[in-house]
């Protein structure tokens, strides 16, 4: 708890076997009352290695939903279990589970409703190794997003990520894609609902084991992450209007 604010992170897992545990070992469990790990159809044996580590809540999806349909059932389930402050942490160990604490304190003091692990401030992310042309990729997507939405990031793409109840409970995020573009179309939301955003400076590690995606998929991610950028924009003109941008409360 955090001034009488339950505290639970949500691991949206894929063949996460081999770094589940480490990354699981370095949570704050002073400060974080429950963890959510779903287990989006793996092949390996997260899910088992899961239960074995004690984690509370284990959901097993049948069929493979995507990493946007397993962040839904996380935070449906995160909500169900009365979250006050959820934090979104990849259980590939690419982000490190020390950050919790200050992400929880900024929700938890009312500076910010949604805080961001930042890969770019601080140049963490080639540090960490992240690829020449992903980074490239990442500022040009990023100077785009923040014309066309209005706001001001350093960057859209990180998969750290933590936010109030209020927020979960208010943006529409059931509506949005099972795909990888489920993150920016989630901060679209927010940005769109006049939240606002808080980062952290966020060391990364790029490694055989931690999760990334393909050239190919890169690219579909990026025109994604354009359709979503113009969507919003012509949204907030008036000139179309798309249900994910519905308040919920």
């Amino acid at each position: 708890m955090y001034k009488n604010k339950k505290v639970v992170v949500v691991l949206p897992a894929y063949n996460a076997a081999q770094t589940l545990e480490k990354t699981y070992n370095e949570i704050p469990f002073d400060l974080v009352d429950e963890v959510i790990l779903c287990d989006d159809c793996s092949r390996d044996n997260t899910a088992e290695l899961a239960r074995q580590l004690g984690i509370q809540h284990v959901i097993v999806h049948e069929k493979n939903k995507g990493y946007g349909g397993n962040q839904k059932t996380l935070y449906n389930k995160a909500l169900e279990i009365g979250a006050d402050i959820v934090i979104m942490l990849h259980p590939d160990y690419q982000y490190t589970p020390k950050l919790i604490p200050s992400m929880v304190n900024i929700i938890g003091d009312d500076l910010y409703p949604c805080v961001l692990g930042s890969r770019i401030l601080g140049m963490g992310a080639l540090k960490g190794g992240m690829p020449m042309y992903k980074y490239i990729a990442n500022r040009f997507l990023t100077f785009s997003q923040n014309l066309l939405i209005n706001y001001k990031l350093s960057e859209y793409h990180t998969g750290y990520r933590s936010f109030s109840r209020e927020v979960l409970e208010t943006i529409n995020f059931n509506a949005n894609d099972d795909d990888f573009v489920f993150d920016n179309e989630m901060l679209s939301q927010i940005v769109y609902a006049k939240f606002d955003i808080g980062e952290v400076t966020c060391p990364t590690k790029y490694f055989k084991e931690a999760s990334s995606i393909n050239f190919k998929r890169s690219m579909k991610y990026g025109m994604g992450v354009l359709r979503v950028s113009f969507q919003h924009f012509f949204c907030k003109m008036g000139l179309m209007k798309l249900a994910r941008y519905k308040r919920l409360k």
